[in-house]
């Protein structure tokens, strides 16, 4: 019976054993993560291999560190000097991910802080130098695209064999101090209504030489009439506007005489 009782023991104890050893030697990979194998027996980080998503199964004394690989992203807010020595804050947002097939290297050079390492001072070092290029009349109204395509290639340069790939770089505002924003924003109001007053003057320009073109076209217009009309001429128009007149069923013609011209008068027309 005692012997018995050993044996259950023992049993229950390498079922046990037997748990726990599964437990340790299984490991899941979530979707969006990845796993770096490190080998405290062995040659230390499998580089050769990235576990992608699902059920492994390692020896239990080795050890699956498991990293997000899907697009993360991380923001920041800069105090970056424009290219006059002006004082700027740039918020902005970088896009990245780990490179998938990279992951053990990454993990064993850069470890597992790898953001705060080294993605995070490349994305301060290329603001600094890319901001530092533009006054900040430029970063406040027009460059805006421009800036955030140079910090990408910046950060891209920075990160090129870093094994960190940036998809990204989105800068959602850039503040002035305020005195220069004021400055800026009323020199780019009296633009504004210099290209207004501009745009009123050129269209009045062009209102007063269409209207010159057209007197002057009446002009000559007037001038080839009249000297195309003789007397006879007129004296032929007003008989038939004379006869037009008679014919009226509402006129009644009373003919004394005539005109100066030669033409009848008509009296009596109602």
């Amino acid at each position: 019976m005692e012997r018995l009782s050993r044996a259950a023991i023992f049993a229950i104890v390498g079922v046990i054993l037997f748990i726990i050893v599964i437990i340790k030697s299984s490991v899941v990979v979530e979707a969006g993560q990845a796993g770096v194998l490190f080998r405290p027996f062995s040659d230390g980080i499998d580089t050769e291999n990235t576990y992608g998503e699902g059920f492994h199964i390692i020896a239990p004394w080795n050890d699956m560190i498991i990293y997000p690989v899907r697009q993360l992203s991380i923001s920041d807010k800069m105090r970056v000097l424009s290219v006059n020595g002006l004082e700027v804050s740039v918020d902005g947002t970088v896009w990245y991910q780990p490179e998938y097939d990279k992951l053990p290297f990454l993990h064993k050079e850069k470890g597992r802080n790898y953001e705060s390492e080294i993605l995070a001072p490349a994305i301060s070092a290329a603001a600094r130098s890319v901001v530092g290029r533009y006054t900040p009349e430029q970063l406040y109204s027009s460059k805006r695209d421009v800036i955030q395509a140079e910090i990408l290639d910046e950060v891209r340069k920075e990160l090129k064999t870093q094994y960190v790939q940036v998809n990204r770089v989105l800068v959602e505002d850039v503040t002035l101090p305020t005195k220069i924003k004021e400055a800026i924003e009323r020199k780019l109001r009296q633009e504004q209504e210099s290209l207004e007053y501009e745009f009123r003057l050129a269209k009045a320009t062009k209102e007063a030489e269409r209207q010159k073109i057209d007197a002057e076209g009446k002009a000559v217009a007037n001038k080839i009439l009249s000297a195309s009309l003789t007397d006879k001429i007129l004296t032929e128009k007003g008989i038939e506007a004379t006869l037009r007149l008679a014919e009226s069923p509402n006129s009644k013609v009373v003919v004394v005489g005539s005109g100066d011209s030669g033409l009848p008068i008509i009296l009596g027309n109602q």
